[in-house]
């Protein structure tokens, strides 16, 4: 293949995917520089591979999201590893950053804390990554069944937790959490 072709079809998907990765790193982490970085090392990783990239295998998303997946395992692996010192926030500047422009609210960030590790990945890849059911399914080595079993079940503890009164709630009543987007049906 031509050099400077595979180098626009790689343009092309990093244009058409990058922010569907983002989306997934960043429901995973709390930390967005750290979504970044590990979205820039994704795309690091692909560009490498690219010339390995077989479509028949596997969707250019579902195989960049297989590449995020593998990188984020890495990064919380390295977490537990590596105690990192606290630091006095206090003495930090105030600059704003990417965290500002989070679309994910407080209260869903928290109620997200409350599901297991499985849950939120599968959350993750649904609506930060934008698969569907069968490409988590494939993914992840699971049953449809079982995934859309465990959104449908994701889904409503989520809701409860947010629902629940004196629980996650916003302080100000009237006014509904911000979400990170509308869910489709788990199903589709």
């Amino acid at each position: 293949m031509d050099v400077s072709r595979a180098g626009s079809d790689f343009a092309r998907v990093y244009d058409e995917h990058v922010w569907q990765i983002h989306g997934f790193l960043a429901y995973r982490l709390r930390d967005h520089a750290a979504a970044e970085d590990l979205t820039q090392a994704t795309f690091e990783h692909a560009l490498r591979a690219w010339s390995r990239f077989d479509p028949r295998r596997a969707s250019e998303r579902t195989w960049l999201l297989a590449i995020a997946r593998n990188l984020l395992i890495d990064h919380h692996r390295r977490d537990r590893s590596d105690p990192q010192q606290q630091i006095d926030e206090r003495l930090l500047p105030m600059v704003a950053g990417p965290e500002e422009r989070s679309t994910i609210s407080p209260e869903l960030q928290q109620a997200l804390a409350e599901l297991s590790d499985r849950d939120r990945e599968i959350l993750a890849l649904r609506f930060g990554g934008d698969l569907t059911g069968p490409e988590i399914a494939e993914l992840l080595g699971l049953s449809l069944a079982n995934v859309q079993q465990i959104l449908s079940r994701s889904l409503r503890k989520l809701r409860d937790l947010l629902q629940s009164p004196g629980g996650l709630q916003p302080a100000d009543q009237d006014q509904e959490p911000a979400r990170a987007r509308q869910p489709r049906d788990p199903d589709s």
